[in-house]
């Protein structure tokens, strides 16, 4: 038999927008928001903060896209040589930090943005004037992209900067986590009490103590 949650629908709706509301300023970071990171995220206002690395993979895709579909229809066979490159060169900078460097090691104009353009531009030009080439250098450069993921993935996150961090492992201290927590706990308060508020029983609904009911009086 399912289990009917005590929350009303509406409410459950209003907490997930609190939710969302409350962490939209790191959703995209993806790295601690302490100045040994500051050059791996992208500032945006006053809180707001995004992925240096995805930003420049999504502006690499989107402008070499555009610029290989509207430039002029490049070789077949140069595309391919293009795409085999990307493939040798663009997992291998995937890599693990080195012991004690810093986050950023690598610029990532170089390891991520020059190469989703190049691939970008390959799609573009398959899209624009397709050929067999052409659309074979699109699946190469689709393939090292792939590639590159999944090396990205088995390394994990860049954490040098936390483990050489004089305020130790990331908890309690770390400054690049407490604003996230503070805001936690100021949504945990808050979602709280509406949903003490949704769930609490009606004050007449409530049994009274013994001893208090009225009854008749003695003579």
């Amino acid at each position: 038999m399912p289990l009917v949650s005590p929350i009303p629908r509406p409410l459950a709706r209003r907490v997930d927008r609190l939710s969302r509301r409350a962490h939209r300023f790191h959703r995209f970071a993806h790295h601690p928001l302490c100045p040994r990171y500051a050059g791996e995220v992208i500032r945006l206002g006053r809180r707001g903060r995004v992925c240096l690395g995805c930003s420049l993979v999504l502006a690499g895709t989107v402008l070499g896209v555009g610029a290989g579909f509207f430039s002029p229809s490049a070789p077949g066979p140069a595309l391919v040589a293009a795409a085999l490159l990307l493939v040798a060169a663009g997992p291998a900078a995937i890599r693990a930090p080195h012991p004690g460097e810093r986050p950023g090691g690598t610029p990532k104009l170089l390891t991520r943005l020059l190469p989703t353009a190049l691939g970008g531009a390959a799609a573009g030009q398959a899209l624009s004037a397709p050929s067999p080439a052409r659309i074979a250098a699109a699946a190469l450069a689709a393939a090292a992209l792939g590639v590159a993921i999944i090396r990205y993935r088995r390394r994990g996150p860049d954490r040098s900067a936390c483990r050489a961090c004089p305020d130790g492992p990331a908890g309690p201290r770390c400054p690049g986590f407490s604003p996230i927590a503070r805001r936690e706990r100021a949504f945990s308060r808050l979602a709280g009490r509406w949903i003490a508020g949704a769930t609490r029983p009606p004050e007449a609904s409530r049994p009274e103590p013994a001893g208090t009911a009225a009854g008749p009086r003695s003579a």
